[in-house]
């Protein structure tokens, strides 16, 4: 056996990769939507978020932490959890992803549903901050619970976030389509020129991730030290 280091593209290829899915499959599912009349309905786009996410984690997660989302890499750095460059490597990967898979969904659907852009529907922007505000808190609180903690049974932690996320665009997706990832909105609102309050899709979701960041810190035992973590090697024969 010998030991060969991962390639230094990986992870960002990976992030990127990631996040092209997610709003593929997500936001994709929204405009799939529009243009069939509804033969998706906001169940089956709810359900679409969460498996996305389930399978990108289990994919991809051993090769970059699958973030796939710029508030989760920013509440990471401000843990001290991944360093400068890589952080703002992954945000750049991320966007990069969410902006191809934008142009791939308006090429596909054409301008039905804007590529699945976000904007608030309800209650306005002062509801869609909020929500945006609430919902990225609790993901990325079961973010660091379940994949972070060694405390926690790390195995399931792919589902429990799908899972998670699944909800989240089930039932608050109505409000203001319940983004909780900038990547997520940028990707479509560039696709398709819908720039609806889109700072509403940055602020809330990047503040809720360093609140709940703070708040899980608060929660961990006193001097309890996460293991170093393992080198970025893969095993080969």
């Amino acid at each position: 056996m010998r030991i060969r280091p991962v390639p230094t593209a990986a992870p960002y290829l990976a992030e990127a990769l990631g996040t092209f899915a997610l709003v593929f499959a997500g936001p994709g599912s929204v405009a799939v939507n529009a243009a069939s009349g509804g033969a998706v309905t906001g169940v089956g786009i709810g359900i679409s978020f969460g498996l996305i996410v389930m399978a990108m984690i289990f994919a991809l997660g051993h090769l970059s932490g699958c973030h796939i989302n710029p508030a989760v890499t920013i509440a990471m750095r401000a843990l001290g959890r991944i360093e400068n460059a890589r952080a703002l490597g992954y945000i750049a990967a991320q966007l990069a992803g969410a902006v191809l898979a934008g142009f791939a969904i308006i090429a596909i659907t054409g301008d039905a549903g804007d590529a699945g852009a976000t904007a608030p529907r309800i209650g306005g922007a002062d509801a869609a901050l909020w929500s945006e505000i609430i919902l990225t808190f609790f993901l990325m609180f079961v973010i660091l619970s379940v994949a972070t903690d060694s405390r926690a049974q790390g195995t399931f932690a792919a589902i429990a976030i799908g899972g998670y996320v699944g909800f989240a665009a089930t039932g608050w997706g109505p409000i203001a389509n319940a983004s909780m990832n900038p990547a997520r909105s940028f990707g479509p609102a560039l696709a398709s020129g819908t720039w609806d309050s889109h700072w509403v899709y940055w602020a809330g979701p990047i503040a809720g991730a360093l609140l709940a960041a703070a708040a899980y810190e608060l929660l961990r035992e006193p001097h309890f030290r996460e293991p170093a973590p393992a080198p970025d090697t893969t095993l080969t024969e």
